[in-house]
């Protein structure tokens, strides 16, 4: 039920995070940082294990990858370069809990973006957080109050067509196998 005319109702991309993981090799997470800062111009950090997995060699603590957070329009920017690597394409199992999420295999599918031989082959998660105005009324310490909850969360349909007429994506059924 889309009501027109209401500002407030606008959805507006909050943030987008992009996630390498390197698993248990540390010596990757320098080649992880460098295509990271290469691809959004910011500093990355790096995302440590919280309980060890002995499975994957991996010990409480350990560097396991490296992230970066992007607002504004960098955000909208890499977004779109995101979606333009995976050719406009994005699963509709992506649009969960006022997000998308999709994972561009390997970095070279970015325009502009050639292959480093000293950085190697690495895929990368986006995930990109959507919101409306007026949300930061339940967020604030001084006169919070409750936002309503069909204001509060947007459905699949909203990010659906939010991504389609801003990105040019299409959506597509992931087929079974």
């Amino acid at each position: 039920m889309e009501r027109q005319g209401n500002p407030m109702r606008e959805i507006l991309l909050e943030k987008v995070v992009v996630n390498i993981g390197i698993g248990d090799k540390e010596d990757n997470y320098a080649n992880a940082k460098a295509l990271l800062e290469k691809l959004t111009g910011k500093q990355s950090i790096a995302t440590k294990a919280k309980m060890r997995q002995p499975e994957f060699k991996i010990r409480k603590g350990q560097v396991i990858g490296a992230v970066v957070t992007l607002r504004g329009a960098a955000a909208y920017d890499l977004l779109k370069k995101a979606i333009d690597a995976n050719n406009n394409a994005v699963y509709e199992s992506a649009v969960a809990n006022n997000s998308l999420n999709f994972g561009v295999s390997e970095y070279i599918y970015f325009s502009g973006v050639k292959y480093d031989p000293k950085i190697g082959m690495l895929g990368m998660n986006i995930n990109a957080a959507f919101g409306r105005k007026g949300k930061r009324v339940e967020m604030r310490k001084r006169k919070s109050a409750r936002v309503a909850p069909d204001h509060r969360n947007i459905t699949p349909e909203e990010i659906k067509h939010y991504v389609e007429s801003k990105f040019g994506a299409k959506f597509v059924k992931k087929e079974s196998s």
